[in-house]
């Protein structure tokens, strides 16, 4: 009898049809919400097609409840038939991803270019944001108060953005930089015009055409972008990657894809024993922090809200104390071209399903948040018995390795929290990979924790 323990390859588990049909619908996501507001804008449409109603209005309800944060944070939330006092089963995502944000006075000139300034979001290799299409999405608020909102750079006639870089003739100087300082951060600003105003006693020309051109067409002048949110994005249509068609390349998989699958996974169960809650959260790549990042008290709050409609006699933090969550977000899987970085033995293989991590943190766990044998074990048993391929995974080798999701601050008020999410290929870059029978086991997953956990 063969007493060790082996993973599978999800493709010979899963039914194909429903992996790839699943994948179809995810692509469709994935290519328009590329902003945390186009996200929660997807959310809030899906869910009041599905009969939840906004916890702060006065509409009748049916158990079902959404809550929008700041245009970037927003929980679904659906009664079990537990009383609340029994607590939630919650899955937490977040849905911010690396990105170029521009600057609030950012339009200048410079031999005869226009170009923006910029400040980068989150972790990238900066490098890697050079000579690709980049595509301008966010809001604006013109001083009448009037908002525009801005998607430029996803229609075949859209023109693109895109932040040069210095040719190989004149870069052997460029070259022999570590790679963290040869593309500089002040270095990462986009061409956005070329052509020169008509009238040539303006010292700024360039500058003075692009402006023109942006009031013409939004009615737009140089101090609105002091109120404006704009951020480049890599331009284009998720898109299959592979002979087979088995991956997924596309920006922002980190972390919306365990926002979908999550999100979804709420929608499409039957009703629960315990009530279920999917919580989206914003600024997790820049640690959390903010009215709409996991740090705040907007759950407290929402649960609060909850309460009074409801006049149940509890408190969030009884709730929240007898409540069990996933840290829906991604890891990364051995990558055969890099595979000295990652510990082999402890490191999630690409197809093979949703990794589960038992901790995070970095440097001797520093910073982690470190789920219970207990829970461990009970995740464990309830994957098993669902048939949810699955895998154990961490971040890399020890001395290499590690990072953080919003586990901790999930801990931080007595849930009981484990991190969950599907490995990916090329992590925090402009085009990342994921295998669509990964993607799929999170929903699987996800639906299996928020339908039937109960941790005893």
């Amino acid at each position: 009898m063969d007493f060790g323990y082996k993973t599978k390859n999800a493709w010979e588990i899963l039914d194909r049809n429903e992996v790839n049909s699943f994948g179809e619908e995810y692509k469709k996501f994935i290519s328009k919400s590329k902003t945390e507001r186009e996200t929660v804008d997807f959310f809030k449409e899906e869910s009041e097609s599905k009969g939840f109603v906004d916890v702060f209005s006065n509409k009748t309800d049916n158990g079902r409840f959404y809550a929008i944060n700041g245009s970037k944070n927003i929980i679904l939330f659906r009664e079990g038939k537990d009383s609340l006092e029994k607590g939630i089963n919650f899955v937490f995502a977040h849905i911010d991803s690396p990105r170029i944000d521009i600057k609030q006075n950012p339009l200048y000139e410079g031999f005869d270019v226009a170009m923006f300034k910029t400040h980068y979001y989150g972790g990238i290799k900066k490098y890697q944001w050079v000579t690709v299409p980049l595509a301008l999405h966010g809001v604006i608020y013109l001083k009448n108060g009037e908002k525009v909102e801005l998607s430029l750079g996803e229609k075949p006639d859209d023109p693109v953005f895109v932040i040069s870089d210095l040719l190989p003739h004149l870069a052997r100087k460029q070259m022999e930089q570590n790679a963290r300082e040869f593309i500089s951060g002040e270095a990462l600003d986009p061409i956005v015009g070329s052509i020169p105003d008509s009238d040539d006693k303006e010292k700024e020309r360039f500058k003075k055409f692009v402006l023109n051109l942006l009031h013409d067409t939004y009615g737009l002048v140089e101090e609105d972008f002091l109120s404006s949110e704009l951020t480049l994005v890599p331009a284009g249509p998720a898109r299959d990657s592979g002979f087979d068609k088995s991956i997924i390349a596309s920006y922002g998989h980190d972390d919306r894809v365990c926002a979908y699958t999550g999100g979804h996974a709420l929608f499409d169960m039957e009703d629960s024993q315990k009530a279920s809650a999917v919580v989206l959260f914003d600024k997790e790549e820049i640690g959390s922090d903010g009215l709409t990042g996991a740090q705040s008290d907007f759950l407290e709050y929402v649960i609060d809200k909850i309460i009074d409609r409801k006049m149940i006699k509890t408190s969030a933090r009884e709730i929240l104390h007898h409540s069990s969550a996933i840290s829906a977000d991604v890891n990364t899987a051995v990558d055969p071209l890099y595979k000295d970085a990652f510990e082999e033995q402890n490191s999630a293989i690409f197809g093979r399903g949703i990794v589960v991590t038992k901790y995070t943190g970095s440097g001797g766990k520093y910073s982690a948040s470190d789920a219970s044998a207990e829970l461990v074990y009970q995740v464990r048993k309830l994957f098993n018995e669902e048939n949810v391929p699955w895998q154990m995974g961490e971040l890399g080798k020890v001395d290499i390795g590690g990072g953080g999701t919003v586990a901790k601050f999930m801990a931080k008020r007595g849930i009981e929290t484990i991190d969950a999410g599907p490995p990916l290929l090329s992590m925090h870059a402009p085009f990342e990979l994921l295998s669509k029978v990964d993607l799929y086991s999170s929903y699987l997953a996800y639906k299996s924790f928020l339908l039937k956990f109960n941790f005893k």
